[in-house]
């Protein structure tokens, strides 16, 4: 029979061996996120779609047989899933918890203390004016639909939550949305997801890959193949002035909430 310092001890030695188990899986998921070339092929899959590893080995400026070295790794540790599809495999982020997990070190990345000044691109900007955060919306456009329905006392949004209201979802649910999550999905139903590059709030969860997917389904938005821009349609500018209230200025790549 254990005497209680010997059951205490026990006990010690068993959270020690926990943390230091849960220390050395950090390690390893840190060391594969770490890498150059994975971390490239991870950042391109972060636009929702599935690419194969031909497809990421160019993004990536690598050759096909490294790509898949690396894959391999990755879908391995859970962080990848992929699926064969005729003669392709094709890779996609394993879950919205890796995706957040991304987006997080991408938004950590971005803090710089002074900022330093780096020339950006016509694909920066466009990347920050709009883009797909795994399965929803981001950059200004992201954060202005927050905005907006924050505005119109449709959602609360802050850093430790997201949270539609009453009136919230029968606005969504008016728009096309489909709030009812399906059995067995045990995803967030609302989330405030920081923007790296806004460095304010947007909306993820079940509600944010909802509102992507209608205005996709509205054709206001069409995406880039290999990239996470999103680009608005014209429709898409006259539907977000009459449906959320926002106005894009295409001349400074900015929004206003009318």
């Amino acid at each position: 029979m254990l005497t209680e310092s010997s059951l205490l001890a026990f006990r010690a030695f068993t959270t020690i061996k926990s943390l230091m188990v849960a220390a050395s899986n950090m390690v390893e998921v840190a060391a594969l996120v770490g890498d150059t070339a994975r971390a490239t092929m991870m950042a391109a899959l972060m636009g929702g779609q599935a690419l194969t590893a031909s497809e990421l080995a160019s993004l990536a400026h690598i050759s096909r047989s490294t790509a898949s070295g690396h894959l391999r790794k990755l879908v391995s540790a859970k962080l990848l899933s992929v699926t064969q599809k005729r003669r392709n495999r094709y890779y996609r982020i394993a879950s919205p918890l890796v995706a957040r997990m991304l987006e997080s070190i991408k938004a950590v990345a971005a803090l710089e203390t002074p900022a330093r000044y780096q020339p950006r691109s016509a694909q920066d900007d466009a990347l920050r004016f709009a883009r797909t955060c795994y399965d929803h919306l981001a950059g200004q456009l992201g954060v202005a639909i927050a905005d907006a329905l924050v505005a119109k006392k449709y959602a609360v949004v802050n850093e430790e939550s997201g949270e539609l209201t009453v009136r919230g979802k029968r606005f969504l649910f008016e728009f096309g949305a489909e709030l009812t999550p399906k059995s067995g999905n045990r995803r967030i139903f609302c989330r405030a997801c920081l923007d790296w590059s806004e460095r304010r709030y947007h909306i993820a969860g079940l509600v944010g890959a909802e509102i992507w997917r209608r205005c996709l389904e509205l054709d206001w938005l069409t995406r880039d193949r290999d990239t996470r821009v999103v680009r608005v349609t014209s429709a898409g500018q006259n539907g977000f002035r009459d449906i959320f209230g926002i106005c894009l200025n295409y001349n400074r790549r900015a929004i206003r909430i009318e």
